[in-house]
């Protein structure tokens, strides 16, 4: 069996990073650790080929050479989805689908023409389809009886060998599936459980060492949607990785995503920093506690969000964050004290968008049984407006997250919130060797002194703050030139975002004005209620 794994495109998002990845001679920040574990799964004498349409399209002769096609995809990829199992279907090739987006909203890809629907986690749902095929089944839907969800334990090395290393700038590992918390917008718990199952210490560190020998060199994201979930098996996990790293003279950094409670655990996070993780994604969401509680959030309602950043900071780990604008009940000005907050914390990287509901979330849910989903079907991402019909008018909502987007990334802002997060930041624990850059980097930096040192108005503050940083914090300021670099991708993407979102609030407010009396009425009864 000849299988083409086919990854589809992303939209430009926050994510994509267009501008910084030219920056570094690399075309997709991240691999599909999807479809590489899937190809592990499936039988290995089968042949593969992978091809990431965020790097470059099918050739005819790829094309011709597959007998089947498998793709995987999240909801933001669903154009390109559904746009390649009709090319794959014109081509007569029989095509297999999985991944968040199939497995929340199989409707889709099956009205597209898709024979097989491989859903839920694979570990389960792979070898029904592979029964299923070896039977001469021609079409076929594999779900997980009961809800089950599958021991990781037993999940083989992912197919690295399949990726072009030259494309990426980080790999990706997963060492827990699931989350313990109850966050009613959240679908990570509807896809994987409240329970989070983690592979053992031995299990990923064979999948770096298959990193390692393959020739990787740089860093690698633990895909993780929260890192910490079990933290008695994270700590046994980092004090491996710790031993490895050492022995190996440190090879890899690592970034990764976790709830807020990390700042509580001291411990934890210098385990993490002297395994050379550098940044975490941590959830904020939002400083508003009304809306948090209102969101289930509660992690984030048990100690100050300002102290906990702070904490993880100056442990020395950078702080990434989330927010989200549309909660139910908030108040106006949300977009204003999202910026405030991030500014006292002086977080440089925040991911902001409007409030989506995810398909079959609490908040789906919650949200159809009110009558109060708008839009099920449309894609979703920062730049589009929220799916359902929110209790403060949305044209507020969408002009304060439009100002709000734009102010964080203003060139200044983002220098002055970048220099205050690394003044503080603690120096790294992990004693590598001197490794001389790249020319990719070197250039990297070049062009960055250039542009925000030499062409902008930002040019006093960029040296000002640079030696201030080489004087008073020298352990990190590579770190610190690494993410001034990313608003080169901000800058860009910020007007992106106004042109789209003013784009689809003009159409909203023009569908509004020939509302009947009828609808307006009930819909100001919804949001009333």
């Amino acid at each position: 069996m000849r299988v083409l794994l086919l990854y589809p495109r992303f939209p430009k998002t926050f994510w994509s990073y267009e501008k910084l990845l030219e920056l570094i001679d690399r075309k997709v920040l991240l691999p599909p650790l999807g479809l590489i574990t899937v190809a592990a799964i499936l039988p290995q004498e089968w042949e593969f080929k992978l091809v990431d349409r965020n790097i470059r399209p099918v050739t005819e002769d790829e094309w011709a050479w597959a007998d089947m096609v498998i793709l995987s995809a999240m909801i933001v990829q669903k154009d390109d989805l559904l746009d390649q199992i009709h090319e794959a279907k014109r081509r007569g090739k029989r095509v297999a689908v999985g991944g968040p987006y199939p497995t929340s909203m199989p409707e889709d890809p099956l009205a597209a023409g898709t024979d097989y629907m491989i859903l839920d986690e694979g570990e389960i749902t792979l070898p029904m389809f592979v029964e299923a095929v070896m039977q001469g089944q021609a079409q076929g839907v594999f779900r997980a009886p009961n809800g089950d969800k599958p021991d990781v334990t037993g999940t083989p090395i992912p197919r690295f060998d399949l990726l072009d290393f030259t494309a990426y700038e980080s790999l990706s590992v997963q060492f827990s599936r699931g989350c313990p918390f109850q966050c009613e917008f959240c679908d990570i718990i509807v896809l994987y459980g409240r329970k989070p199952r983690t592979k053992t210490p031995q299990q990923v560190v064979a999948e770096i060492d298959r990193m390692y020998e393959l020739g990787w060199r740089r860093g690698i994201f633990m895909v993780d949607d929260n890192f910490i979930g079990n933290k008695r098996n994270v700590k046994l996990l980092l004090k491996d990785l710790k031993i490895w790293q050492q022995e190996h003279q440190y090879p890899f950094h690592f970034t990764t995503e976790a709830s807020v409670d990390l700042g509580d655990d001291q411990e934890l996070m210098d385990l993490m920093v002297e395994c050379n993780f550098n940044a975490v994604f941590l959830g904020i969401e939002t400083p508003d506690e009304e809306s948090l509680a209102m969101t289930k959030k509660f992690q984030n309602t048990r100690s100050s969000l300002a102290e906990s950043v702070e904490r993880i900071t100056r442990s020395g780990l950078r702080v990434m964050a989330g927010f989200i604008i549309g909660f139910d009940g908030e108040k106006k000005g949300a977009g204003d004290r999202i910026v405030r907050f991030a500014e006292q914390t002086g977080i440089p990287t925040t991911t902001f968008a409007m409030l989506q509901a995810l398909p079959h979330t609490a908040l789906w849910h919650r949200l159809e049984k009110e009558g109060r989903l708008r839009n099920k079907n449309g894609n979703l991402n920062q730049t589009t407006l929220m799916n359902f019909v929110p209790t403060r008018p949305l044209e507020d909502i969408a002009r304060e997250y439009v100002e709000a987007f734009c102010a964080l990334y203003d060139a200044e802002k983002f220098l002055d919130r970048t220099y205050r997060h690394f003044l503080i930041m603690g120096a790294p624990k992990a004693e590598a060797p001197f490794v001389f850059p790249a020319w990719q980097d070197i250039r990297a930096l070049l062009t960055v002194c250039w542009r925000q040192g030499v062409k902008r108005k930002t040019r006093w503050k960029f040296w000002h703050h640079m030696f201030s940083i080489l004087k008073r914090n020298p352990a990190v300021w590579v770190h610190y030139i690494s993410v001034c670099a990313h608003n080169e991708h901000f800058l860009e993407y910020r007007q992106i975002v106004r042109d789209e979102i003013e784009v689809q609030l003009t159409e909203y407010l023009a569908a509004e004005e020939n509302s009947t009396p009828e609808s307006v009425q009930a819909q100001s009864m919804l949001v009333a209620r």
